[in-house]
């Protein structure tokens, strides 16, 4: 009796012991410091100092809090599980990329959240991009900061929904941001800036339909601001436009079609100036749909080279070069 009471005592023992580490490895929320230290339990009495020491401990669907301004990584963040990774208020938690992104996602399935980040390049290190995405689900990217990468700020290949909200992302290498692979993707209150290709691409590459909505944003000095782009048959894309600024670039924003499918741009409600052209279509399947628009001082305003431009005749289109180049068709509002 006394020998089964023990065994017991002794199997509760083990299964409390278990569970504690089991509670340890699974934080819901963990914690860096810059005088953190990667071998503490990544609590707040004992955080962490570097980003994958947290991803290690937090629990799926948890939160990573950085407390301090500081560098939280030495090599790219690879995310395999949902998470928030945010920096507190006050504070800069910076994440350098070296030898490829700063931060990658190519888990399915996964949810991440950024808020509040840095994401800068280390000179002559090999940085790519910013973030890439390979696979996930979710992309959700807030008041952070993305400059100076190489290549893209933020480049999504995958069929995710994405989201950035009051974020800058200005002067890297060749775009801001790409979507593709059938994503959608909601722009608000962002400044994408200073890019030698596209501001915002959305490219159809696949037989999908590829989306984005962007409002209260501003778009100054890209090559071209916000791009429509199908490059292959069966590949779909839309993306609207509202209450934006298109400044100081070559193009301001339009279609594409490379294939003859479908790549839709509606602009309403913006500002488009000083650029060499301000809004345009190019090839068989492209569309424009311009309304509310104040369009001036842009060597063209409106261009039309092939597909389907229309307006509902009530864009102010003014002080241009030249305000219209080919057909451009006007449509009564209904």
């Amino acid at each position: 009796m006394h020998a089964r009471t023990a065994l017991r005592g002794t199997l509760a023992f083990i299964a409390a012991l278990l569970l504690s580490s089991a509670a340890q490895a699974q934080l819901f929320r963990a914690y860096l410091a810059i005088n953190g230290n990667d071998a503490n339990p990544c609590t707040l009495p004992q955080p962490c100092r570097l980003l994958p020491a947290a991803l290690n401990a937090v629990a799926d669907g948890g939160e990573v809090w950085l407390l301090d301004s500081a560098n939280y990584n030495t090599a790219t963040v690879n995310i395999g599980k949902s998470v928030t990774i945010l920096a507190v208020p006050g504070s800069v938690g910076s994440v350098v990329a070296t030898g490829g992104p700063a931060i990658n996602i190519a888990t399915t399935g996964v949810r991440v959240t950024l808020r509040n980040l840095v994401l800068v390049p280390l000179p002559g290190a090999g940085a790519t991009n910013g973030i890439s995405m390979t696979a996930g689900d979710r992309l959700a990217i807030e008041d952070t900061l993305i400059s100076n990468m190489p290549l893209v700020g933020v480049a999504v290949h995958a069929p995710a929904v994405v989201r950035v909200v009051g974020s800058t992302i200005r002067d890297n290498g060749q775009t801001g941001v790409y979507l593709g692979s059938g994503g959608r993707a909601a722009i608000a209150r962002s400044t994408i800036s200073g890019h030698s290709l596209y501001g915002f691409i959305a490219e159809g590459t696949s037989a999908s339909t590829t989306r984005a909505d962007i409002a209260d944003s501003h778009f100054e000095g890209n090559n071209a601001a916000v791009v429509a782009l199908s490059s292959v048959v069966d590949a779909a894309v839309n993306v609207a436009v509202r209450n934006s600024q298109f400044v100081g670039g070559v193009f301001g924003g339009g279609s594409q079609s490379v294939a003859g499918s479908g790549a839709n741009f509606a602009l309403a409600d913006s500002l488009v100036s000083n650029n060499t052209t301000g809004i345009a279509s190019f090839g068989a399947g492209a569309t424009v749909w311009v309304s509310g628009n104040k369009v001036t001082a842009n060597g063209t305003g409106f261009f039309a080279s092939g597909g389907t431009f229309e307006s509902a005749g009530n864009n102010a289109l003014r002080n241009n070069g030249t305000n219209k180049s080919g057909t451009i068709t006007t449509v009564a509002l209904e």
